[in-house]
């Protein structure tokens, strides 16, 4: 679907580049990278281990910078868009601090921000009742399950209020069946709060699930090998998993992913 020339993109990359130099030699991450993200998206970067997924998320998010090519973010540089606070960040693994509450560790960005103590209370309570841990305010990390610390740290990412979410493997750590869990909330979260959503993923069940644009990518170079728009319902439920229409798009992510990597290197 072509997107309306008025619109502006949430995400803007042009011929996007990025080479570490080592010891052994320049290792070339990202190589022309051409794509265009749009508001409410669900964006899943999948690609094998190396391929740059994590680095194109850490360049959006201003924790990489790019040898060369342009990217906007909200239609601003990336530096810009970190320093407005355009954008959440949920990494791999929870990073709580084992000694705040759970109330605490999502009040953080919030402290940082200056905000006073009703406003924070306020957006602690709504964000914690929208990843489902309403009574869990005064946990502690410890005393919460895997799952729990990481949609505790999701509440975080939103409680600075980003148009734009961005997610590193949130779930990667996790068993499949409370996998499977947290990708059902985490959709119907998207359709709850229309946030855009950049999301990396080694699955392709989960890819598929979630989104509404699948990005492949390919290793050395990392390169964008396909790019899927998908045409499944907006409201879905795991059980769309067992459709033709979904197995059709998990088919051709796996046939992307097998076409781009050499198994041989």
């Amino acid at each position: 679907m072509d997107r309306p020339a008025s619109v502006q993109p949430v995400i803007s990359a042009k011929d996007l580049c990025l080479t570490f130099e080592t010891n052994d030699g320049p290792v070339h991450a990202l190589s022309n990278i051409e794509l265009t993200i749009d508001e409410g998206d669900f964006v899943s970067f999948i690609g094998p281990s190396g391929c740059g997924k994590t680095t194109l998320l850490r360049v959006i998010a201003d924790l990489e910078q790019p040898t060369s090519g342009k990217i906007a973010v909200n239609g601003m540089s990336p530096e810009e868009a970190r320093l407005n606070r355009a954008y959440g960040y949920v990494f791999q693994a929870p990073a709580l601090y084992p000694w705040r509450t759970i109330a605490g560790n999502v009040a953080l960005p919030l402290e940082i921000m200056g905000l006073d103590a009703k406003e924070r209370e306020e957006r602690i309570a709504r964000n914690m009742e929208l990843v489902n841990l309403k009574g869990f305010e005064k946990k502690y990390p410890w005393q919460l399950s895997g799952g729990m610390q990481q949609r505790a740290s999701i509440a975080r990412a939103l409680a600075v209020e980003p148009k734009l979410l961005l997610m590193d493997e949130p779930f990667g750590a996790l068993d499949e069946i409370v996998r499977d869990h947290l990708n059902d909330q985490l959709h119907q979260l998207w359709a709850k709060t229309n946030k855009t959503v950049v999301f990396v993923t080694h699955s392709i069940p989960e890819a598929v699930y979630l989104s509404t644009k699948i990005v492949v990518l390919c290793p050395r170079p990392g390169r964008i090998y396909d790019v899927i728009e998908s045409d499944l319902p907006r409201q879905r439920t795991l059980d769309i998993r067992e459709t033709p229409e979904f197995l059709k798009i998990a088919h051709r992510v796996r046939e992307g992913l097998k076409a781009g990597h050499s198994y041989d290197d």
